[in-house]
């Protein structure tokens, strides 16, 4: 490599950013893709909304996310080894594309971005080549006949649903699809023996993910520091700290080696012997994607369950990571417990309209109750 990108996350002084410089800057559209992502990220560092850059330049906020996150990518990329061309490429356009491998380790987003460029990949494909590696890792071996490539990655992925097809129109369209982006000979011979067997593979389906979501207040319990059981002093009282739950699920944090978050008392959380909390992307960090918009989802699991069963979701280690996965047999990686639970947060119309409504109310005070 002949060139290191600047970091997305250097610290740096609020104060000694030139705002109106970097405004004017991303207004002309001066310097690459890259830049406009560097700019973007020190301005909202700094202070300035999404809004307020998008009325002062005309960068809408869904572009300089792209271009801040895909940048990240392309830094990420490019110090874990492309070659040339590839940091070339992607300099000038690809934002996009890089975008959608956000969701791969770095050694994967360059493997990834050298493919894209060999197979000239448009965003959509970059989407599917991003999920076919990130299922691919999660196997826990290479299967057999195919190599770690991202290229095998692909294949693997077309030669396994191919198999479960009868319809030939959408199987003769995988085999195509396996055939452009496999890379090893033995991969290539996998694939190509689908030409003339034309048996069906089933397959047992994932089990559906026990996904829930809070509908109504009573089920966001509120947490509250306890100062203890009187006697007390108000010494005690005030060495209580203040809290600050973080939305959306009211995570309390405190100086020490831990945290809290409320959970409703659902039976499946009642049984359970000894439930821990995982917070997780909706979209990126779950063996199948949640259906709506990505959001953090809060994930149960129970560490003493750790028996395998086929209509379950576990935690295993894989590189050094906690994953959820699902297995069809009993897997030879030890499992670190089952999965009772997956919460997405409780959707709120608009809370401040709510608090101004109640809050304006003649005779309303914090305690008043209807009778």
């Amino acid at each position: 490599m002949t060139e290191t990108p600047q970091s997305f996350s250097q610290p740096y002084d609020p104060s000694t950013v030139d705002g109106e410089s970097l405004l004017q800057s991303l207004r002309r559209k001066e310097g690459t893709w890259v830049e406009w992502g560097q700019a973007c990220q020190t301005l909202q560092k700094a202070g300035y909304s999404p809004q307020a850059i998008f009325e002062a330049t005309g960068f809408e906020p869904i572009q300089q996310n792209q271009v801040i996150v895909g940048g990240q990518v392309y830094g990420s990329a490019v110090s874990a080894g492309v070659p040339e061309p590839v940091r070339i490429h992607f300099e000038r356009k690809g934002s996009d594309l890089l975008y959608e491998f956000r969701i791969l380790t770095q050694p994967e987003r360059a493997a990834a971005a050298i493919l894209a460029v060999e197979k000239s990949i448009d965003a959509d494909e970059a989407r599917e080549v991003a999920k076919a590696i990130k299922d691919f890792s999660r196997l826990g071996g290479v299967p057999e006949g195919f190599t770690d490539h991202p290229g095998d990655a692909i294949a693997y992925q077309s030669w396994k649903l191919a198999r479960q097809k009868t319809d030939l129109q959408e199987r003769s369209r995988l085999i195509a699809r396996g055939l452009r982006f496999v890379h090893s000979d033995d991969a290539r011979k996998q694939i190509e023996r689908l030409l003339t067997d034309f048996s069906v593979v089933r397959t047992i389906p994932a089990p559906l993910l026990p996904v829930y979501r809070l509908e109504s207040d009573e089920e966001l319990p509120r947490v509250l520091p306890v100062v203890g059981k009187l006697p007390l002093t108000k010494t005690d009282l005030h060495a209580v700290p203040m809290i600050d739950p973080l939305e959306p699920f009211g995570v309390v944090k405190f100086e020490g080696a831990g945290a809290w978050v409320p959970i409703p008392g659902w039976q499946v959380i009642l049984v359970a012997n000894d439930p821990i909390v995982l917070l997780c992307n909706s979209h990126e960090d779950l063996p199948t994607p949640l259906p709506g918009k990505q959001q953090e989802v809060l994930v149960v699991v129970d560490r003493a369950q750790r028996e395998w069963r086929n209509d379950r979701y576990f935690i295993i280690e894989q590189a050094d990571q906690l994953q959820i996965q699902w297995f069809d047999a009993s897997p030879d990686q030890p499992l670190l417990g089952e999965v009772i639970l997956i919460m997405r947060p409780k959707k709120i119309i608009d809370e401040d309209h709510t608090k101004d409504y109640f809050g304006n109310r003649p005779g309303y005070d914090g305690w008043q109750t209807d009778e």
